[in-house]
């Protein structure tokens, strides 16, 4: 591992995620709001730091309120999106935005994701907004029918299964 990396992660006090990579919250709302779906209340907004080294992938999985991914340093992160609602899908590349790539992408509610540095690290940020809970996040199953969907519609997009 580079010695960024290992300096990245003592400094910002990151563990593993359950998707895949390195994270650490670095900020929860004390405000609270009600949501419209039905969910109940949740912080107005919450955001973490999240770390990907080479080789390492960030699963599919889907968040129940809207995701920002903030690029901070390192190599470009490639964002994977498919719309469940009409499997319409795309890639973001975030990265130094001198070099073509966007700072800042936009995942909506419920949208399947998935990243991956495209060399040896990438350090993000990632806000929700109302703000991130276990129980409105999903890891999607490699035997769940929309796994399946997806092996067919996006073969390419079966390794981050």
């Amino acid at each position: 591992m580079i010695e960024r990396v290992k300096e990245l992660a003592s400094e910002l006090g990151l563990g593993p995620h359950p998707e895949g990579g390195q994270f650490a919250e670095v900020f929860r709302s004390a405000m609270n709001v009600l949501t419209a779906d039905g969910r109940g209340e949740r912080s107005a907004v919450t955001t973490i730091y999240f770390l990907l080294v080479a080789g390492e992938r960030s699963r599919w999985h889907q968040v129940l309120s809207d995701e920002l991914w903030h690029f901070y340093e390192g190599d470009r992160l490639e964002l994977y999106w498919i719309d469940p609602r009409t499997w319409q899908s795309g890639i973001i590349v975030l990265g130094p935005e001198a070099e073509g790539a966007h700072s800042i992408g936009v995942i909506r509610s419920g949208w399947w994701q998935a990243a991956r540095t495209t060399g040896d690290y990438t350090l993000v940020g990632c806000t929700v907004a109302p703000g991130f809970e276990y129980k409105d996040y999903t890891i999607l199953g490699p035997e769940s029918e929309e796994a399946e969907v997806i092996r067919h519609k996006f073969p390419g997009a079966a390794e981050f299964l």
